[in-house]
Parts: structure tokens; sequence; C-alpha cells
């Protein structure tokens, strides 16, 4: 793996965070460059440093990693992508390649895993967990026919957004300034969510996001 290439480190738990920098500076020689704790970091910290490689939490604070790295892409789009997460479906895999990234590795990975799948991106190479590979992969070669099946599916990527910043308390005009959007347009997406989910009380739409895996904390 060639030496001293730049890497941005996105993941909320300290100590995953601290070990993540000592695996890769200690055993690929990478330089790491900034570390980001949430979803606006992460971007904040790619457009800054701009790195050779993001590795990224999927489930992060404030943004989650689906929308970061769309954010990541369309700005810079020369940095590389690797996810890191807990998650193993098969519409979690497809809903991170489809939006740019470049590798998923599972959380629970071996060491040399890591490294392999860091050097394959930096490589310019993709990257798909052994973990899960054979699992998902026919998934991923074929089309989705019916999308909108289930209410969770029938939910844009923004309005995943808004729904995890709603059950961790925040108000309309906070996600706005949050997401740079009006508090009109917050309202609209909010009562959206609640037709398609039929769900209509904030109690129950926070009960449903942490049901589905979204990463649910108290506002700042």
């Amino acid at each position: 793996m060639e030496q001293n290439k730049r890497v941005v480190i996105a993941e909320d738990h300290t100590l995953l965070r601290q070990s993540l920098r000592t695996v890769l500076e200690g055993g690929a020689g990478l330089r790491i460059v900034a570390e980001a704790a949430d979803g606006f970091e992460a971007i904040r910290s790619v457009e800054k440093h701009r790195p050779d490689l993001l590795l990224l939490d999927l489930s992060m604070p404030k943004l989650n990693g689906i929308s970061v790295i769309k954010e990541v892409k369309r700005r810079n789009p020369q940095v590389k992508v690797l996810v890191l997460t807990i998650h193993d479906t098969e519409d979690y895999v497809r809903a991170v390649f489809e939006s740019g990234a470049d590798g998923y590795c599972m959380k629970d990975a071996e060491i040399g895993e890591l490294l392999d799948a860091v050097k394959h991106i930096l490589a310019g190479k993709t990257y798909l967990s052994p973990k899960i590979a054979d699992r998902v992969l026919s998934g991923l070669l074929t089309p989705n026919s019916d999308p909108g099946r289930h209410p969770w599916e029938k939910l844009s990527q923004r309005e995943k957004e808004i729904l995890k910043l709603i059950a961790e308390g925040y108000k309309s005009g906070e996600i706005g300034d949050l997401l740079c959007i009006s508090t009109r347009t917050v309202e609209k997406h909010r009562s959206n969510i609640m037709k398609k989910l039929d769900i209509h009380n904030i109690a129950s739409l926070t009960a449903y996001a942490m049901e589905k895996g979204l990463p649910v904390s108290a506002a700042a």
C-alpha cells in the first residue's frame, strides 16, 4: 500500500475512532488528517483536507452516512469512501453503492480485512465484505421491481434524514438550519412522512426510527 495516503475517519464513538487511527497509521502507514464525530463534521473535514480516503460509519449523528456519501462525492468525486458498519442487509448495501461509495466493510471484520479493503479502494477497486457478498450479490444484480411496497421504502432519503432529526427532538426551524432548507419545506416533509408511514405523533415516529436502525440521540 502506498505510504502517506491521507485519510479522514468519521465515527461517532471516540474509542473506536481512536482504535481505527492506531490501526491505519500503524498497520498501513496512512496519515490521518482529521476525525469527525457526526455527518456534517465529516463533510466539512473532507472539504477542508481533501483526503484520499474517507472511512465512514454509516450510522452517524445529525446527518446519516448515505447523505454524507452523496455530498462528499458531489463536492469531491475523487475522494474514495469506505463504509464501516454493523448493517449487513441488502437494502443497506444497495443504498451505499448507489450513493457512490467505493467499499463496504463490516465492523466485526478482522484488522487484516479492513486493511485489505483500504488497499483495494486506494488502488481504484471496489470492495464488499466477503461475509455478506454471497448473500447480497444476487439482490444487487436484480432491480427492485416494487420499491414502494413497504412504507419505509416509500420514504425519500431526505425524508429519512428529517425523520431521524425529528426523532432526536429537533424542531422544524432547527432541522431547516441543519439541512439548509426552509422551515416550510421541513413541515411539508414532516407531513409527507406521517402520511406515508401512517404515523401521526412524535413518540411513534421516534419508535419507528429506532426500529429501522436510525441512530437516535438527544438534540444538543
